[in-house]
């Protein structure tokens, strides 16, 4: 622990991010990951920057949507994430989807290629004292239980957790296409980007029913499940009314069945390409705690799908996080050990694109301060600064939760003159291109400053 440089905990998107942004800026970097020694309940391979979730990383759309935003100022912060997804990148319509495993092997060669970045392969199960060197934790959400104690201990036990759930994936050669068609919804993107299955009003029903009483993941006594709202198990959805998922991963709305000219489907089922070679298929928004027997009995319930094979079942996993606003300083760094810094989705933000993002803003800060320079914090009207943001707003501390990027993390716009001399609301889709295009201008002063 006494080498010079900077060691970083954790080979996920935030630590491959922060490693690459330090080594870049010509800091040796020593990244402790325990795959292959040991897997996290979710992780599969021993490849950085693992998707244990969707192969989504959302919309690519920079001028109106907030994680579009986010991605075109990550590629123009020269993002290692965002280079790698790029170039693996598979249809999805409008989003960035990837070939899974050929991104985290990109990522893996990339980092293992780089002069100034080392590995080593163990489980770090306590957190380095001061005279330990400079250090970024981006354990992630599924960080081992000896350094999650760890780090409670430190943090005088100021944290909060939720289940997180895993969509299943199919064969793509064991849907039924004399049911099933290729569309994008409002026929965005290519029209082979998502296969949809479509289900009458009484099979849509009779699906919810059976999501409602399928067995499902049982909880330790001691445990509390607190989904993320914006990764519900599709069962948990549908506890909340019977017609919910018809306004969630399942609304036929933009989509037209071209077995059924002129019927529309009272629901759909969505698969989006989940691998290069778009040999499997992920169900969009069907992340689910249901056991693996239910998922394969009730989802073959689906039409199209009475045969699938599954290459993956769902899954579920318990993510901890930290109240960051209360722990973490402007600069990431944990207030009472300053030697440290958090990054990912462990600071409370949520998403693969998120998470690189504080991983670049905790590796950036950390090589201003090896090199003695004064670190520029983003404009708060950026998608990084809103970010950082909301890892620092003590307004509801309390009830502090992950967060995905949003335009209601941003500062309002200010209200523009009407024609009739008085000053008007932007609204709509003219509302989020103008925060685009506010943040587009400052994210490229900002960039320049650095």
């Amino acid at each position: 622990m006494n080498n010079p440089g900077i060691h970083i905990v954790g080979a996920g998107l935030a630590g491959s991010e922060a490693a690459w942004q330090l080594a870049e800026r010509g800091i040796k970097v020593i990244i402790h990951e325990m795959r292959p020694q040991k897997y996290s309940p979710a992780h599969k391979t021993p490849y950085c920057a693992e998707l244990v979730c969707s192969n989504s990383l959302r919309s690519d759309d920079g001028s109106a949507s907030a994680v579009g935003l986010l991605h075109q100022e990550m590629r123009l912060a020269g993002s290692l994430i965002m280079e790698c997804a790029d170039a693996t990148r598979v249809p999805a319509g409008g989003a960035l989807a990837v070939d899974r495993d050929g991104f985290a092997q990109t990522v893996s060669q990339k980092l293992q290629a780089h002069p100034n970045i080392s590995f080593v392969h163990e489980e770090i199960t306590a957190l380095p004292g001061s005279g330990d060197g400079r250090w970024i934790i981006a354990s992630g959400p599924l960080t081992s239980s000896a350094l999650i104690q760890a780090i409670l201990k430190a943090a005088d036990n100021q944290y909060l957790n939720f289940y997180d759930a895993i969509a299943p994936v199919v064969y793509k050669d064991s849907i039924d296409f004399d049911k099933a068609w290729y569309q994008s919804r409002y026929d965005k993107g290519d029209k082979f980007d998502y296969i949809n299955c479509p289900l009458d009003k009484d099979r849509y029903y009779a699906f919810v029913n059976e999501l409602l009483n399928g067995q499902k993941t049982e909880f330790h006594d001691f445990e509390k499940a607190e989904y993320f709202d914006g990764c519900l198990p599709i069962e948990v959805m549908a506890e909340r009314g019977a017609d919910t998922l018809l306004f969630g991963p399942m609304k036929p709305v933009g989509l037209t069945n071209s077995h059924q000219p002129g019927i529309k489907p009272y629901a759909v089922v969505q698969l989006r390409q989940d691998n290069k070679e778009d040999t499997l298929r992920n169900m969009v928004g069907f992340q689910t705690k249901l056991k693996y027997g239910e998922q394969e009995r009730i989802f073959r319930m689906i039409p199209g799908l009475e045969n699938a094979e599954f290459a993956r079942l769902g899954g579920i996993h318990k993510n901890t996080f930290i109240k960051s606003p209360l722990l973490l300083d402007r600069f990431l760094r944990l207030k009472t050990m300053p030697h440290l810094s958090f990054a990912g989705q462990i600071t409370g933000c949520e998403g693969y694109v998120e998470s690189a993002a504080t991983g670049w803003l905790a590796g950036y800060f950390a090589a201003c301060e090896l090199s003695g320079r004064e670190a520029v914090l983003p404009p708060a009207s950026t998608a990084f600064g809103a970010m950082l943001g909301h890892l620092q707003d003590e307004t509801n501390l309390e009830n502090y939760q992950p967060m995905n990027i949003n335009f209601g993390l941003f500062p309002p716009l200010a209200p523009e003159p009407a024609a009739n001399g008085k000053f008007r609301k932007i609204k709509g889709a003219e509302r989020k291109a103008a925060y685009c295009r506010r943040a587009a201008a400052d994210f490229s002063e900002w960039i320049k400053r650095l």
